[in-house]
């Protein structure tokens, strides 16, 4: 049995560092094909100029503080609507869960509201709120609150009734059965959301930086479109990038703390091939 864990251990391990070689050797082999094709005058350099000008003009950007002062401020944005729409989204999801006339009152509404774009909400809210701070966390914020409600309330329904039959007839009620039973069986689909709604967080800021700031890295983005520079424009894409990349990583490192049951369960479920039977 020992032997058959160590082996099982040494396969999850060789695993991971061929999918993570795969992970690195996809984005690099892209760079080196695009800066291949800069310099030998294919496409031509003045839209696309090759990575090597546009690590230049990053390391250019971040000496002079303009990249880490724009980066800075779009975090302080994302991070303030993002956790605040998926505290409100999950509380909303759950109490809809467990309150069956809630659920019949909101769902049809927050259906219809969640197919509007979310995007064509900010005149309403430049209206209200002014050239202020307020309407673009409160777009992230929104954005985010329909995925995490939607998703937590399609986890409690998702529960088998006979786990919570099970789970009263062991005495689990109240506070001990949502601590117990609801909240761990709830929790991988409130991570979901998390997940999905981390990059339409940075889809929603970018977007309102470009059309109702004057600072941040959608500004910078749609700043350098305007006057002509591809260079910053592309450090500007590649730094919103990695903020969607990170922001899904710091999940997903909270969802293996929380819930290390689902990843432990993913690894022991692989597929296999099945040994031929000797002849």
């Amino acid at each position: 049995m020992a032997a058959a864990l160590e082996s099982e251990r040494k396969r999850t391990r060789r695993l991971t560092r061929r999918y993570a070689l795969l992970a690195l050797a996809t984005p690099t082999v892209l760079l080196l094909v695009w800066q291949a094709l800069g310099s030998l005058g294919i496409t031509d350099t003045r839209i696309f100029p090759p990575p090597s000008d546009i690590a230049r003009y990053a390391v250019d950007m971040t000496a002079s503080g303009q990249l880490p002062e724009a980066v800075g401020i779009t975090v302080a944005r994302l991070m303030v609507g993002y956790v605040a729409g998926a505290i409100v989204g999950i509380a909303m999801g759950l109490v809809m869960g467990v309150w069956k006339p809630l659920q019949a009152a909101f769902d049809p509404l927050f259906s219809a509201l969640y197919a509007l774009p979310k995007i064509s909400i900010l005149p309403i809210l430049l209206l209200i709120f002014g050239f202020t701070e307020t309407p673009r966390v409160l777009l992230v914020m929104i954005g985010v609150f329909f995925i995490l409600q939607i998703n937590t309330l399609a986890g409690i329904r998702q529960i088998d009734p006979r786990v919570l039959e099970a789970a009263t007839a062991y005495g689990a009620t109240g506070w001990r059965l949502f601590r117990y039973v609801v909240l761990p069986a709830v929790l991988p689909s409130v991570f979901t959301g998390l997940r999905v709604s981390a990059g339409m967080a940075v889809t929603i800021i970018t977007s309102v930086e470009f059309v109702a700031a004057d600072n941040g890295v959608g500004f910078l983005i749609w700043n350098s479109w305007q006057i002509f520079q591809p260079g910053p424009m592309y450090v500007g894409m590649a730094s919103v990038a990695l903020l969607g990349a990170i922001l899904t990583a710091l999940v997903l490192g909270l969802e293996r703390i929380l819930i290390p049951w689902r990843s432990v369960s993913g690894r022991r479920f692989t597929l296999r091939r099945r040994p031929r039977p000797a002849a």
